[in-house]
């Protein structure tokens, strides 16, 4: 019998097919359970012994709380607004340089505190260690805003810093004077109290962040390298602290961003030959470029999810979870194909994904009865950090796939490089245990920040760029940067003082303590 014995290996070779997959998958189940009940890389340096330092306290009384908060709202009074590259507000900027002398007196008559002009508008501080062996750090944010008037629906006029149920309405709360503000007023706060800083830092003030840092930011890296510094960590305004927003977390998380996306902008255009609308062509110039774009949309760039940075930021998460989730987050090893189809299926979640595209800008025609000659669009593409500009160029020419589309890049940059955030490095950890300390229920995660800061001009000066201040968000919140009805509580403004007080001293210490790690890696 042949046939049943063919048919008794055929079965044999199943079942053993069959059991392998069983325990395949029984044993992937194991470690995945184990894993998911033992990560924990939140736990690291908690439990290591820190240098002992002799910080200064900090208690607001009521009248330095009226001070600071009198001195903030008139900073978001002087209308800094960055229009473009080339138009900026120059009177403003020179206000805003007087109004911080007469706001800081202590931090530009200080003896420890060396100031320059940069660029006419401007500012770099030196303050100098008595340890000049410690390697100096550097603080950052920028003096300008974005262009806001009340018609586009804002609560209270975006310059009054109006405040409302303890909150305080004006351009640049958030972005950037809040950071801006709570430095300056730290480091006020200190000298008062005769701090001298062991390790040296920098306070590096730009005027034009917001159309690209080219005479602020680029500047103030020219003269620090004219001078041979070079910098432990860079911290700059980015990420924040998210309550409420990520969906099925147990508390707020605290993400500091080790990472920007690149950007580009691409210009497509066709151009034709004009005629008269009573005698078309099969297809105009704008239903050439429009089918360009419609590829574009209809043809997002490859999920990358696992990649980058993002991944970090979900294993930090994963114990903070519920399950399945916490089971998935935890094992992306094994679910991150999984996860990122979840993610980019809504519009907050995708931008960590992919590279996301864009069309922002489409001109064509100049009367109702005229093939027009020319049509334009401009594309903004984020660059995920897993991709290069060049690649994304490429995958935009074999999108369109049209001869007749003219694709030239306006300008771009890759992806900025990852810095570290694991138990060895000094500014990730700093950051770390000066929010714990302010809010110990706050989980702190690495991520990436999707939009662009003045820290990339400084890559040359340090691998460890960070972006993060401790403005609380909750839903609605991201939507007010660079949006209406921008603000910030009367209480977050004040904590962004007392972070900025506890970090710099909190950088004192000469190393960070020996590593205690519960962290399984796979």
């Amino acid at each position: 019998m042949p046939d049943a014995g063919l048919k008794s290996k055929i079965f044999k070779f199943l079942k053993i097919i069959f059991c392998s997959f069983l325990i395949t998958v029984l044993l992937l189940f194991t470690v995945a359970s184990i894993r998911t009940l033992s990560l924990d890389v939140n736990v690291g340096l908690q439990l290591a012994r820190w240098e002992k330092t002799n910080n200064i306290s900090l208690v607001i009384d009521h009248h330095q709380r009226e001070e600071l908060l009198t001195n903030f709202k008139e900073a978001i009074r002087i209308p800094t607004v960055s229009f473009s590259k080339t138009e900026v507000n120059t009177t403003a900027l020179l206000e805003f340089d007087r109004f911080l002398r007469k706001a800081f007196p202590t931090v530009f008559s200080s003896s420890l505190v060396h100031h320059e002009l940069v660029g006419n508008y401007s500012h770099l501080f030196q303050v100098q260690g008595s340890q000049p062996d410690l390697v100096p750090y550097l603080l950052l944010a920028h003096i300008d805003v974005v262009p806001a008037t009340e018609s586009d629906g804002w609560e209270a006029p975006p310059f009054s810093a109006k405040e409302m149920d303890g909150f305080i309405y004006g351009r640049g709360t958030i972005d950037d004077k809040g950071s801006l503000m709570g430095i300056l007023q730290a480091l006020e706060y200190l000298l008062i109290k005769g701090y001298a800083p062991r390790r040296g830092f920098y306070i590096g003030l730009g005027h034009d962040e917001e159309v690209s840092g080219l005479n602020g930011a680029k500047n103030i890296v020219r003269i620090l390298k004219q001078n041979g510094v070079q910098l432990a960590f860079v911290l700059d305004e980015g990420l924040v602290v998210l309550d409420g927003i990520i969906s099925g977390l147990d508390g707020p998380a605290a993400l500091v961003g080790v990472s920007e996306k690149g950007s580009s902008i691409v210009k497509l255009s066709v151009s034709v030959l004009p005629g008269h609308s009573s005698i078309p062509p099969t297809e105009t110039c704008i239903g050439i470029l429009a089918t360009a774009v419609k590829r574009l949309e209809e043809n997002p760039m490859p999920r990358l999810f696992g990649l980058g940075p993002e991944r970090d930021t979900f294993e930090h998460l994963a114990h903070k979870f519920k399950l399945p989730m916490k089971f998935v987050m935890s094992n992306l090893w094994l679910f991150s194909p999984l996860l990122g189809r979840l993610l980019e299926r809504k519009l907050s979640t995708n931008a960590f994904v992919r590279t996301t595209t864009a069309v922002t800008m489409f001109n064509a025609g100049v009367k109702v009865n005229v093939i027009p000659s020319l049509a334009e669009a401009y594309v903004n593409l984020r660059i995920h950090s897993a991709q290069s500009l060049q690649e994304v160029m490429d995958l935009i020419h074999a999108t369109v796939a049209d001869q007749r589309v003219k694709i030239e890049l306006v300008e771009g940059f890759d992806p900025l490089p990852v810095s570290s955030a694991d138990e060895k490095s000094f500014g990730y950890q700093i950051i770390k245990k000066t929010v714990l300390d302010m809010f110990p229920t706050v989980t702190v995660a690495p991520g990436i920040f999707p939009a662009n800061t003045d820290s990339r001009h400084f890559k040359d000066l340090t691998s460890n760029i960070y972006r993060f201040f401790p403005v609380w968000f909750k839903p609605g919140d991201p939507q007010r940067v660079h949006g209406i009805n921008e603000r910030i509580s009367k209480k977050n403004y004040e904590e962004l003082v007392l972070f900025y007080f506890n970090l710099i001293q909190n950088c004192d210490i000469q190393k960070l303590p020996e590593p205690h790690s519960s962290v399984h890696d796979l």
